[in-house]
């Protein structure tokens, strides 16, 4: 049973920096696609950034040149450095898990950027 919990989120002022982390148990973590993902109130979720199990990164328009995605195999873990956060940039925030047809998330983290 795979299992992913987030932490790292909260309030933030705009121009802001938070980390957010995703701690994987129950797999073999290095094998699998790891995303960051969120979901602002009446919106769509929507990805944030991806990291394939060779490293290979992607990022959506709205968060290049502030958001980093980064995976740590050896500690099971998915992180996304977060920096010029933006108000629009409030949503919870959900990391999502896949290797092949199995896909799973966590529970969400709340980011919330305001003055």
């Amino acid at each position: 049973q795979v299992q992913l919990v987030e932490s790292g989120g909260g309030l933030v002022q705009p121009g802001g920096s938070l980390r957010l982390s995703c701690a994987a148990s129950g797999t073999i973590f290095s094998r699998y696609y790891m995303g960051w993902y969120r979901q602002a109130p009446g919106k769509q979720r929507e990805l944030v950034a991806s990291i394939t199990s060779l490293g290979s990164t992607n990022y959506a328009d709205s968060v290049k040149g502030r958001f980093t995605i980064s995976r740590d195999n050896a500690k099971n873990t998915a992180s996304l450095q977060m920096n010029s956060l933006k108000p629009e940039d409030t949503a919870v925030y959900y990391c999502y898990a896949a290797s092949g047809a199995a896909g799973h998330w966590g529970q969400g983290t709340q980011v919330t950027v305001s003055s």
